[in-house]
Parts: C-alpha cells; structure tokens; sequence
C-alpha cells in the first residue's frame, strides 16, 4: 500500500517546482488584472474631466445637443412646417414637441412664448428671436385694445389746439391706423392661383399666417388644382373655402421622365421611396407613359396616382 502512494525524490521536486509556478502565475494575475482595472477607471476620469466630447460620441447614454443653426428666416411657430423647422437647425424631437403643443390647442402668443420650447437652448432661442413673427390671427387681443387706447389718446390730443391743417393731416393718420383689409362678401371669389397675400387676406379667417401659407404650399405644389387641398395645410379653416375658386391651366407639371430623383421628391406629394421607384423603373422599362403603369408597385396605391395625376407631364 506504501509502494502506491511513494514517489521518488526527483518526482517529489518536479510537482513542487510546478506548483510553486501556478501559484506565482495566479499571484501576476490577480495583481495585472487589478492594476488594469484601476488604470482604465483613471483613463475614464480623465477622459471624461478632460475631454466630455469624446465621452458625448463613445457612450451613448450622453445626449448631446446640436446647437447649430443651418438656416435662419423670418417663421410663424404656429403655422411652420417640419421641414421649415428642421432647415432652422432644430431637432426631430423638438419639432414633434411643437407639433403636440399645437395639437393641444397650445398657441404662441408672442415671441417669448417660443422659449418655452423642452430642450431648446438659449443659444438656439437668441439666433431665433429676430426671426419669430407671429400672425395677426394669433396675437392676444390686448394688443388691439393697447392700439385703441393710443388711438383715442392720439384724436383726443389733436383736437385740443391743433390747427384745421394739422387736423386734416390728423384724419389721414388716422385712417392709416385702421386700414384693414376689406372682407369679401358672400358671392365672391378670389383666385386661389394667382392671388398674393394682400388679396388673400380679404378671405374671411384668413390672416398673415395662413395667406402666406396658402402662397408656400402653391409653390411647393405647382398650382392647386381643388380649393379643397387647402385642408392639407395644418388647422386651415373650412368656411374659407367658398371664396376660393381654382384655375387649373395655370398648373406647373412635373416632367416625370426628366426630373432626377431629388427634384422629384421636393414636390408634396412624392416622398424619397415613390421618386427612387420612379427612376428604377424609367431605368428598367423606359419613359413612363401613364401613371397606372406604377400601379403595381406598393409605393402607388390608387389613392396617390389620382392625387399626383393632375401634376405629371409625360414630355
């Protein structure tokens, strides 16, 4: 039983030699792998009190906001668009919460109201301020009631010691104070084609805002070709309707054979996958003859060939 159990001396040596090795092997282990530890958490700080930008695009639970402006011009935020709104340098996420405080009800009274905006920055709000004009449809009526406080005050001062020459020039003062647009009366119409804004604003419920709104998406459109593609435009009130009348020969068409893909996508009603479908499908099988030969593609429901008929020029 001894036998089974005894080793020589030489054997005896070589285990305690390989032994001594594990044991020095797992000593270099667990002090490396501490020390690595530590100098990564101490990189980490470094990097983090040092650099924070680099941190903002290696660790994703860092938002960083983009402060740059792209693009600054005169915008009502109560009647701009996403895509006005996106070229003015704001965020997706803070265009999505305009467009839920406008779908509350919410309205910009003023241009200080603006700065109420979650996550915009004071440097955005500055570069903006000047820029923010908000619509006479959705000034407070304050405003009006100060207009006609100065007003009473201005007639009263002119007609205590002024002169019969100076109370003429008082009368023409006056009706530059109150030159509003003439409404037009039930029966009568207004181009909606050609009309500019001045003209538009004679449209009962029709103000600054939406008449350069109607102008914007004319433009964008190439022309209306029904007054009822004016309920496109964000809150646009129904009963203007009946004033509007459309020309239609005055259209611009898209010249769907020629135009290239991003040409083609700034119209309304082309989104990025229609125009792209578009352009293979011109590539694969020629000049396209009529839009029913889109029909089969799931980008073209029905729906959406009836709409962009009236736009598209085969040349």
């Amino acid at each position: 039983m001894r036998s089974i159990f005894y080793l020589q001396r030489n054997d005896r040596n070589a285990i305690i030699v390989i032994l001594m090795i594990i044991a020095i092997i797992c000593s270099l282990i667990i002090f490396i792998g501490g020390e690595d530890d530590g100098s990564r958490q101490g990189v980490a700080n470094s990097t983090l009190t040092q650099h924070p930008e680099r941190v903002d695009k290696e660790h994703p639970l860092y938002y960083k906001v983009d402060e740059e402006i792209h693009e600054v011009f005169a915008f009502d935020p109560n009647t701009a668009d996403s895509t006005d709104l996106l070229r003015l340098g704001l965020q997706e996420w803070q265009v999505r919460n305009i467009y839920r405080y406008r779908a509350k009800g919410g309205i910009y009274r003023r241009p200080e109201d603006f700065a109420r905006l979650y996550g915009l920055t004071k440097k955005q709000y500055e570069t903006l301020r000047p820029y923010i004009i908000i619509g006479e449809d959705y000034r407070p009526a304050s405003d009006y009631y100060g207009q006609q406080k100065d007003y009473a005050y201005n007639r009263q001062a002119r007609k205590e010691g002024k002169t019969e020459k100076g109370q003429a020039t008082g009368e023409k003062a006056e009706e530059k104070i109150y030159s509003y647009p003439q409404k037009l009366k039930a029966g009568e119409h207004v181009s909606l084609n050609s009309a500019d804004t001045t003209e538009l604003k004679k449209i009962p419920g029709i103000g600054s805002a939406y008449s350069r709104a109607i102008v914007r998406y004319r433009e964008r459109l190439g022309g209306y070709v029904n007054a009822n593609q004016l309920m496109e435009i964000e809150g646009f009130p129904e009963e203007a309707l009946s004033f509007m009348q459309v020309e239609k020969e005055k259209i611009t068409k898209l010249k769907i054979n020629k135009l290239s893909m991003s040409q083609l996508r700034r119209h309304p009603y082309l989104n990025f996958y229609q125009a792209r479908d578009i352009c293979d499908y011109r590539r694969l099988h020629g000049p396209i003859k009529s839009l029913q030969q889109l029909s089969l593609l799931k980008t073209f429901p029905p729906a959406q060939i009836e709409r962009l008929e009236p736009y598209v020029s085969y040349e």
